[in-house]
């Protein structure tokens, strides 16, 4: 039986201060629950409808309890959740190594949470399994974040960081997306480095321009002011994987 006590604790991992505090962080949908299954991440605490259960093929490591789907709905922040919920806990925020010849993505700032969460979704699509955020960007655990990113949660790591200490210490080049910088299609991206996406708003900050090395853009064609950070991360990832091959 779902108890009050859990209920409680449940909630609360919606908000980051007591996601700091309990280690904890919550999953929420079938497909995420079953990536989350399949991963490194500990597992504590499974709540998943009868049907869930019934087709879910992997012994699971955790405590479990049949759940109804309006007891799911009522716990989870997303109406559409009516399958399985899990509760896991956080990673330690370590310093993240890039291997040889690969690509890491750089966020300087980037605030809102489906952003952050799409990004994810984008640089696990395009085979980038490192991103360096700032430590003002928004909270990997969030659930808004873990829901957009569709399960790639799972497979990508994030390092929190102060940016200008982390970028001032590597010599691989750092390709900033700008409005003003080299034609993205006719940029040759080489082997390795970064991809560094600005704020939503303001763009990458002053702080960090000493350290971009190649300046790109994506050209307009069109009259829009300027493109969302995840779209654009999504065009500068497809053009650095035609570059490579």
């Amino acid at each position: 039986m779902l108890s009050k006590a859990k209920i409680k604790f449940i909630k609360s991992l919606q908000v980051k201060k007591y996601r700091k505090q309990e280690q904890c962080f919550v999953v929420q949908g079938a497909k995420s629950v079953q990536e989350l299954l399949a991963s490194d991440f500990e597992v504590t605490l499974v709540l998943g409808t009868a049907d869930f259960f019934r087709q879910l093929n992997r012994p699971v490591q955790a405590e479990t309890l049949e759940v109804t789907e309006k007891e799911l709905t009522d716990l989870s922040e997303f109406q559409t959740n009516d399958s399985a919920l899990a509760v896991a806990r956080l990673k330690p925020n370590d310093p993240t190594q890039i291997p040889p010849n690969t690509f890491g993505i750089v966020l300087d700032d980037i605030r809102d949470p489906g952003n952050l969460g799409t990004i994810i979704r984008t640089a696990d699509w395009f085979g980038i399994t490192h991103i360096i955020a700032s430590e003002e960007t928004a909270d990997f655990y969030n659930p808004k974040v873990i829901s957009a990113t569709m399960g790639s949660f799972a497979r990508v790591e994030i390092y929190y960081t102060n940016l200008q200490h982390y970028l001032s210490k590597t010599s691989l080049p750092v390709f900033g997306a700008y409005l003003d910088g080299k034609d993205v299609h006719k940029t040759d991206f080489g082997s390795g480095g970064f991809i560094l996406i600005g704020n939503e708003s303001r763009g990458i900050s002053d702080a960090l321009e000493q350290f971009v090395t190649n300046k790109i853009t994506i050209p307009r064609y069109g009259q829009a002011e300027s493109l969302n950070a995840a779209i654009a991360t999504a065009v500068i990832c497809d053009n650095l994987v035609r570059s490579k091959k």
